[in-house]
């Protein structure tokens, strides 16, 4: 019976322990809702890039600022794989493509057919200037990359790409020689031993996680074989942008199927946001919108359950609403995200927090 008595004992005080800390990384739904309030943007402005060939796939909008222009990398499929195109813009409406900045190659490389990039160490203050951040000197972008060719195929790994110059102008990024994250690393869970696709990189000088750099990514693993198909987000850290560790609690973000991914952060206060979409449910929804969830420490994280931020409406964006970018200017919230109709074409969308009418659809097309 004492056995017994402290074996309940300590079990209980277990669960209490487990519960308090729960309680203590835990949002308030009053500042969920807050939040909400904040970031949401109800208007749909349209579509702001497209390709004009409709082969061709536009994806994965990333904005940043620099010398009083704005930019934005994205991702261009057109049969082959992926690659990183760049865009410029002075009013976040009207866009311009400039050029390449991740192209495919024809050395024997681990990611000769893929090279999806997203831009790292952006600034993460709300309603901030958005600058780039530079470490050592040079400006950071972390990709997936793949040597198989065709829509997401064979292995997906994740990888880092680097440049000196300036990265308002298209120009190829160095890339480090091997991924930093493998879908068949040792430390790889169940969970993402099979592919990884987006992550996004963001800067926390205070460490919060322990280290300054800290890396969100998708990821599905065996998991898909009971449920359907589950995509989740994990976290890994790093102290110097090449060498990553992944978080042993990972995923830090997921639902019991369908996907959860593509993480873009901001911090409003004391409060990290994390813009991501989801897609395949709850059960009987296909679509695919977008969504927050919201943390004090990048680890826990607590999910907003009310309505969607983004979801299917229009015919541009009939089927997925989907891959957030969202950005604060001049008292305006601008929610960039990619748009895919009935036909399977995708382009970049916008939506507003403020009714700034509707695009009168002359699209930057993508010569």
């Amino acid at each position: 019976m004492k056995k017994l008595f402290w074996f309940l004992f300590f079990g209980g005080m277990i669960c209490f322990q487990s519960l308090t800390l729960f309680g203590q990384n835990a949002v308030s739904e009053k500042d969920m809702q807050k939040i909400y309030e904040e970031i949401k943007t109800p208007y749909k402005y349209g579509l702001v890039l497209v390709p004009g060939d409709n082969s061709r796939k536009a994806d994965c909008p990333t904005i940043f600022r620099k010398d009083g222009s704005w930019y934005m990398t994205y991702i261009i499929f057109d049969g082959r794989g992926y690659e990183t195109w760049l865009a410029t813009s002075e009013d976040l409406l009207e866009w311009k493509t400039l050029g390449k900045v991740l192209s495919f190659t024809n050395e024997k490389r681990w990611d000769r057919n893929q090279a999806a990039g997203y831009l790292a160490l952006i600034d993460t203050d709300w309603g901030g200037d958005y600058h780039l951040n530079t470490y050592r000197h040079n400006y950071w972008m972390s990709y997936f990359g793949g040597r198989s060719d065709g829509y997401e195929q064979g292995i997906l790994s994740i990888g880092m790409a680097y440049t000196e110059e300036n990265p308002a102008t298209p120009h190829e990024w160095n890339r480090l020689d091997e991924p930093v994250l493998r879908p068949t690393d040792a430390d790889a869970g169940y969970r993402e031993n099979t592919t990884l696709y987006k992550s996004f990189v963001v800067r926390d000088p205070a460490k919060t996680t322990g280290s300054e750099f800290v890396m969100f990514y998708n990821a599905s693993g065996d998991s898909v074989t009971t449920k359907g198909w589950t995509e989740r987000i994990g976290l890994a850290t790093s102290d110097d942008m090449v060498h990553w560790k992944r978080y042993a609690d990972n995923p830090v973000l997921g639902h019991h199927r369908g996907i959860t991914g593509d993480a873009y952060l901001q911090q409003i206060g004391k409060i990290w946001v994390m813009f991501y979409y989801g897609a395949f449910w709850p059960e009987g929804r296909n679509d695919a919108f977008d969504r927050f969830a919201c943390s004090y420490d990048l680890l826990h994280w607590t999910d907003w359950t009310g309505d969607d931020l983004i979801k299917p409406s229009e015919p541009y964006d009939h089927r997925f609403a989907h891959k957030p970018c969202v950005v604060k200017w001049n008292g305006v919230v601008y929610h960039f995200y990619t748009a895919v109709n009935t036909d399977d074409q995708r382009g970049i969308a916008l939506a507003t927090s403020r009714d700034l009418g509707k695009s009168d659809l002359r699209f930057a097309k993508i010569e």
